[in-house]
């Protein structure tokens, strides 16, 4: 298979192999070509000083992380990292190395990386630099660390969580001593910069296969997510579920489309379930509240990452209306809409197919119920239904030059919507208008 690079990491290559300095590809986006996926982004590594890396580029180049070596150089839309070679001293924070030494050697730089499969390199003629096996490891799948895993993950702990995210995305396994390494040393983790580890959670979350990831590294997520370690084994003793808690969350993440609201949403909706879970005369068990209980672990959750204000906003909705039910009428739709909006009701009903798909298989026929909302849903858009003030085809202009002030236009205009969402008022301009002067008027006195 010929390997092709991007044009712009091939110019800059050519540029700095013609000025005389070693340059190679390196780390994910040559792991991508290998396996035939489109590289998200290109770095480059060089025997070229940063300073030389400057001259060279200019005015192209900016100094980013000169301390470490690198350069970024921009070609239009699209920046390049070139990083000189280097050796790395100790890590006392567990982040950044103590010293970096710049080396003219690609081995030693490729020798302090953390995995096998993100350490190989490329030359402009699609030469593979492969010192540590990670060609054999990629064909097995396999994810190991370069040298002593203990080493490696104490080096810098964020990867700790690239391991998990790389089970998740690639769907490798870890080599049984880079597993134990994650396992002894996922204490680490604390030390970890919560965006960071948010970051890295997210990208794991929307992993394709994310469930087994989320089964089997449990223990090490709980170090960053303690609110998760009660739904491990937790027996829900309901004919509803075949699953325990955690399993029955890990499972709905899967069902979700790869996107971070929605995937993030399942990992919190039944948080709540172990410390609400009450067992009666039968031995069947019932989780009063948890949806209320899962929002409020969640919101501490997602304040801890340091979630953005809209996603958490989003997410905690979806959470809190997971588990409500809701009446298959055009009416109930509208309602629906009118408090969640068109984006809020399709993900609320992707997450209500999740969670059921995440049940026992009897109980699957309630998809049926899902597809019907679906439908009511496609109707409502269709028919260009009400369920917004903007939409209301009276606006507070019109209650002004009605004589309506202050908040007597809001109440009116809320009045007015719900009628048009009941289906008990049209809307329409005049009709709306004449019964403020009869019912609002009316209702508005008592």
């Amino acid at each position: 298979m010929k390997l092709t690079l991007d044009p712009g990491a091939a110019a800059l290559l050519d540029t700095l192999h013609a000025a005389g300095y070693a340059a190679y590809a390196v780390g994910g986006c040559v792991r991508d070509l290998l396996l035939d996926r489109r590289p998200g982004d290109w770095d480059i590594t060089t025997a070229a000083r940063p300073e030389e890396v400057l001259s060279l580029f200019a005015p192209q180049a900016a100094a980013t992380g000169l301390k470490h070596g690198t350069v970024t150089v921009f070609e239009g839309a699209a920046s390049f990292e070139v990083t000189t070679f280097r050796l790395d001293g100790t890590y006392a924070d567990h982040r950044h190395p103590d010293a970096v030494t710049f080396s003219d050697s690609l081995a030693e730089d490729l020798k302090r990386r953390d995995f096998t499969v993100n350490a190989i390199a490329m030359d402009q003629a699609g030469e593979i630099t492969d010192l540590f096996g990670g060609r054999e490891d990629l064909a097995r799948g396999v994810l190991r660390c370069v040298g002593r895993p203990e080493q490696r993950l104490e080096e810098d702990a964020l990867r700790i969580m690239r391991a998990l995210r790389f089970s998740s995305v690639l769907g490798f396994s870890l080599a049984p001593e880079t597993a134990d390494a994650v396992f002894q040393g996922k204490s680490l983790l604390r030390e970890v910069a919560v965006e960071r580890v948010r970051e890295e959670l997210l990208k794991l979350l929307c992993g394709r296969c994310v469930v087994p990831a989320l089964l089997q590294y449990a223990e090490v997520l709980g170090v960053v997510l303690p609110e998760i370690l009660p739904a491990v084994g937790c027996d829900q003793r309901n004919i509803h579920h075949c699953y325990d808690v955690w399993e029955h969350i890990a499972r709905t993440v899967g069902f979700v489309p790869p996107d971070a609201v929605l995937r993030m949403t399942m990992l919190l909706h039944d948080l709540g379930k172990p410390g609400t879970m009450t067992v009666d005369e039968d031995g069947t068990g019932h989780f009063r509240g948890h949806a209320d209980v899962s929002c409020t672990l969640g919101k501490t959750i997602l304040e801890r990452l340091r979630f953005d204000k809209e996603s958490t906003r989003r997410i905690l909705t979806l959470v809190q209306w997971h588990d409500v039910p809701i009446e298959r009428t055009p009416k109930a739709m509208r309602r629906l809409l009118h408090k969640l909006g068109e984006k809020g009701v399709r993900d609320l009903l992707q997450v209500k197919r999740a969670d059921n798909l995440a049940q026992a298989s009897a109980y699957h026929g309630r998809q049926g119920q899902i597809d019907t909302l679906e439908a009511l849903l496609q109707q409502a858009l269709e028919q260009d239904a009400c369920f917004t003030l903007r939409q209301l085809a009276v606006n507070g202009r019109d209650l002004l030059e009605q004589g309506y002030r202050g908040r007597e236009v809001g109440a009116a205009l809320q009045f007015m919507l719900d009628a048009v969402i009941d289906g008990t008022l049209p809307n329409e301009k005049q009709a709306l208008l004449k019964v403020l002067s009869t019912e609002f008027a009316s209702n508005a006195t008592e």
